[in-house]
């Protein structure tokens, strides 16, 4: 076959094929996800975080088709598993539970991450946010809040609280820092074994969401004293909130859920999760499971998440500066 034949050939073979390419490359598009999907929640089994992330995993694994397959790496206030998601493949396999600590605080609480916390992500979708509560130990002579802080400031440094995550660090240290007084921070690796301390008398105060502490408040294991959202809470209404125990105006502190992708991960993949999501929180099953924790959803995009995380950065760089926490 002359030169100018052969390449002629070729180029019809090529045109005859692309088409086939191209569906090919579509069909492999929207087979996505086509093998289970990695969920890391970066904080300890039994933690709000993991508990929702459970309920989440499981309604979305109905609308993907695929299971979402849990692994818990808990360690530095939830950094170690937002590193292990911001370093994995951006294919949609991996994904993290996200929260206000990996997603916006531990930018202001490290002095150096081993991720850029601003582009390491691809937002997927926003979960919903539960508020605190603030808590101490059944034999702490203190019956309500300011009772505590009065407590605290008869005797400076002499009051320990306890601490898992960022939320739980942050809202004591501002409460501390509003109030006036000084208290002493144990920290733990996961909630659960902050309150098994706190039950047994090791340390005095615990401030955590609702899934750790409501039902040892509502139990009677420990001393329930304010909410730290701005509203009183529906799931234990006779709980002041911080601003009304102590007089504030300001005081407002709660956690929140989103998840989160490798930056990169494909446009269809992040559509997809999005769909799953707010599926999962629309879903009258996952509202109803949590209700009694005071979760609110709040169901959005990817864009949407994006801006709440960027406002979010800035709101607990500003709660964490006033609190007088310094990087570590």
């Amino acid at each position: 076959m002359r030169p100018v034949s052969r390449r002629l050939a070729l180029a019809a073979a090529a045109l005859c094929l692309s088409p086939l390419a191209s569906s090919l490359a579509l069909a492999q598009q929207a087979a996505y996800p086509s093998k289970p999907i990695k969920a890391i929640v970066p904080f300890a089994a039994g933690s709000a975080t993991d508990q929702i992330g459970r309920a989440f995993a499981q309604k979305m694994s109905e609308v993907l088709g695929q299971p979402i397959v849990i692994e818990n790496r808990a360690g530095v206030n939830g950094m170690l598993g937002a590193d292990a998601v911001a370093k994995a493949a951006p294919d949609g396999y991996t994904i993290l539970i996200g929260t206000n600590s990996t997603n916006a605080a531990l930018k202001s609480l490290m002095k150096k991450l081993p991720y850029d916390q601003d582009t390491a992500f691809a937002p997927l979708g926003y979960m919903g946010s539960v508020p605190l509560i603030v808590a101490v130990n059944n034999d702490v002579p203190a019956k309500n809040l300011k009772e505590l802080v009065d407590l605290a400031k008869s005797k400076p440094k002499g009051v320990t609280f306890a601490s898992a995550s960022t939320s739980q660090l942050v809202s004591t240290e501002m409460l501390a820092n509003m109030a006036g007084i000084e208290m002493v921070n144990v920290p733990y690796k996961s909630g659960p074994a902050a309150m098994t301390d706190l039950i047994g008398g090791q340390v005095n105060m615990f401030t955590a969401d609702f899934a750790v502490m409501l039902p040892q408040v509502k139990g009677g294991k420990v001393r329930g004293l304010a909410v730290t959202s701005a509203k009183r809470s529906p799931a234990i209404p006779e709980l002041p909130t911080v601003n009304e125990a102590l007089g504030m105006k300001d005081y407002e502190l709660i956690a929140y859920f989103a998840m989160f992708a490798p930056a990169g991960t494909p446009p269809e993949a992040i559509a997809k999760l999005n769909q799953a999501i707010n599926a999962a929180a629309n879903s009258k099953d996952i509202q109803e499971k949590f209700a009694n924790i005071g979760f609110a959803v709040d169901p959005g995009t990817p864009a949407q998440l994006a801006e709440r995380s960027r406002k979010e950065t800035e709101k607990w760089a500003k709660a964490i500066k006033a609190a007088g926490i310094e990087p570590q």
